[in-house]
């Protein structure tokens, strides 16, 4: 048995190197001219489509499983990202325990067999996208290497087909000459024969021709029906595949479209309370700045914030001018009779519609007209810059008007303490201050 085996194999392998070199002459007669080769223009361009359609695929394969590398990259810098904010972010701090909890929530880890918030996203986003995309990708690739295979089959059973078709073509025109052959005069040998071998020859070469000839059109009948039927379905396949190309690329990007949208939005979610935490932070980094630049209250850090200023040229504290005649006048006037009852006299002029005194219980001393009210300060405030009063929780401040309405900011004030104008007796050293950290009197 053994021995028949090795026949049989040996048999197949001599006739497979038989068909090959059948093939290979068959494509040298052809290129040079001396064959004809069959064509098929619809065919061959479904043939041209097919190989651009697996080159397409092929790039968006790869291009996929690089995008599904890069999510999963993007997943360990996140985690580790959150684990360094965790890990500098100082113990005093507004919202460590937040920022504790994010971190932990970016850390893969099971609790009642279900993953944190963050990486459940980041592992079902990248789970999502193998099922939809990558999965689907690979089936529809799958079928190309069968049909690649079978197209270059297709291609060898046409050449197989037209060996054959020619070999047929050469027996006809071969039969010819033998018949012609047959019916010239007998040569002198075939005369000398007796007559029945005379006929016995002449049915031998008839035989001959005839098996040939047999032989030569099954062989083109099966070379014929074998390329027709591999030609035919893949004739039906082709165009088949060509149009589901539409289908997998619209599939494609509306699962990765669709997938990544969901993931943005639920991680923007979970983003917005890190944001929320680094905000509140910024506010309580502001707040100690300003607590740092103002000394302690009676109100402790209940002192509001002071409006913002928008003016270029703001009012800037003068130094003192030289006291007039008439001032001099007026002062040696007050102290002569600081201790006698001094009746209301202004030496000064004014004009007829006077503001009314005011006073705050601290002093009777009479107020320049100009001054509007008294307000009393209620928070410290530290003035930030040269046009700004340094008040104290208790000053009182004689409010004035602005030289320039423009110049006033929503929520500031200018004025005099009232202790200098006690002191000094003249308004030329103002300045302006929050409103929101006085009462008025």
């Amino acid at each position: 048995m053994a021995e028949v085996g090795k026949g049989v194999n040996a048999g197949k392998l001599a006739s497979n190197v038989q068909k090959r070199l059948t093939r290979a002459q068959e494509k040298v007669m052809q290129k040079l001219g001396k064959a004809d080769e069959t064509k098929d223009t619809a065919f061959e361009e479904g043939v041209v489509n097919f190989n651009k359609q697996l080159v397409d695929g092929t790039k968006l394969q790869k291009d996929l499983k690089a995008y599904l590398v890069a999510v999963k990259t993007m997943h360990e810098c996140s985690k580790r990202l959150h684990d360094c904010l965790a890990e500098m972010y100082d113990p005093e701090w507004f919202g460590k325990e937040e920022v504790d909890s994010i971190a932990e929530e970016m850390i893969e880890k099971e609790m009642d067999n279900n993953l944190e918030d963050t990486d459940l996203l980041w592992q079902d986003f990248h789970q999502n996208l193998t099922d939809n995309a990558l999965i689907s990708m690979d089936a529809y690739l799958a079928q190309f290497p069968d049909i690649k295979t079978r197209i270059a089959k297709r291609d060898r059973k046409l050449v197989d087909f037209d060996s054959a078709r020619h070999h047929f073509a050469s027996i006809q025109k071969g039969k010819k000459k033998d018949e012609a052959k047959i019916a010239k005069p007998l040569t002198l040998v075939e005369k000398a024969a007796p007559g029945w071998a005379q006929g016995i020859i002449t049915a031998h070469q008839f035989a001959q021709t005839n098996l040939s000839r047999n032989q030569a059109e099954e062989e083109l009948g099966r070379a014929q029906k074998v390329f027709e039927e591999i030609n035919y379905d893949l004739q039906e396949e082709l165009p088949t595949l060509w149009n589901s190309r539409v289908g997998i690329y619209v599939n494609t990007f509306q699962s990765v479209a669709g997938l990544e949208e969901k993931f943005h939005r639920e991680m923007g979610k979970l983003n917005q309370n890190l944001s929320d935490v680094m905000t509140k932070l910024d506010e309580q980094r502001l707040a100690n700045e300003e607590a740092a630049n103002h000394s302690p209250s009676d109100s402790g850090s209940d002192a509001p914030k002071s409006p913002q200023k928008s003016r270029e040229g703001p009012p800037v504290s003068q130094p003192p001018r030289p006291a007039s005649p008439q001032e001099v006048k007026e002062e040696n006037i007050i102290n002569l009779f600081e201790d006698a009852v001094v009746p209301d006299i202004n030496i000064s002029t004014q004009p007829q519609n006077e503001a009314p005194t005011v006073t705050n219980g601290s002093s009777d001393a009479e107020l320049p007209p100009s001054v509007l009210y008294k307000v009393k300060a209620m928070h410290d405030y530290g003035a930030t810059d040269s046009d700004e009063l340094d008040l104290k929780a208790g000053d009182i401040v004689l409010v004035l008007p602005f030289a320039n309405p423009d110049e006033q900011d929503d929520g500031w004030l200018v004025g005099v303490k009232e202790t200098h104008w006690l002191e000094n007796k003249n308004l030329l050293v103002k300045g302006v201050f929050p409103e929101n950290f006085t009462q008025k009197l």
